[in-house]
């Protein structure tokens, strides 16, 4: 039995971590094994990211003490686990899809990703949306290439001015 001053604490820590991260996923981890489990785990930590387990009341109650971020609308049913995602906040996407694809657990149940709620038939379309640094680097090639294109002109130029100046010079010389 949990006494009280423990749930107390364990909702505070839900709460630092909600407050700390750009993306948490909920995931049903029933009939996952404890090898399993420990084998996820690993995974997500690899990647920057942290699975916990906790009651469903201990969940709402943290999410709602948290502030300001959204959780599911339809609650939560059954064994509930958070992944929090440290890094880049779609990556706990890809991992889970990879994962459910492969060993059909744990269930994805929802997510908020950067204060957008995801239902649980959405894990495909969060896993497929571009990373932050794939985005990053998408802006900054399309920065990038006005400005190639600018000096490419420029050393045209020159390179064109540098030829015609060669070729008097080869005309006068004869």
């Amino acid at each position: 039995m949990i006494t009280k001053q423990k749930k107390v604490e364990q909702v505070q820590k839900l709460v630092e971590k909600f407050k700390k991260v750009n993306s948490y996923y909920f995931v049903d981890f029933t009939g996952m094994n404890v090898e399993s489990t420990l084998q996820f785990r690993r995974e997500l930590k690899k990647n920057q990211m942290e699975l916990k387990v906790a009651k469903n009341t201990l969940l709402e109650r943290a999410l709602a003490e948290a502030g300001n971020l959204p959780g599911l609308k339809d609650g939560f049913r059954g064994p509930t686990a958070v992944i929090f995602g440290y890094g880049d906040p779609i990556a706990p996407a890809k991992v889970l899809k990879e994962r459910i694809e492969k060993f059909q657990q744990p269930v994805f149940k929802g997510a908020v990703v950067e204060g957008v709620v995801y239902g649980a038939d959405q894990l495909t379309t969060l896993a497929s949306l571009p990373s932050k640094s794939d985005i990053i680097a998408s802006i900054l090639g399309s920065l990038n290439a006005p400005i190639s294109g600018v000096v490419g002109a420029i050393n045209a130029v020159i390179r064109d001015l540098a030829y015609v100046i060669e070729e008097v010079a080869k005309k006068n010389s004869k």
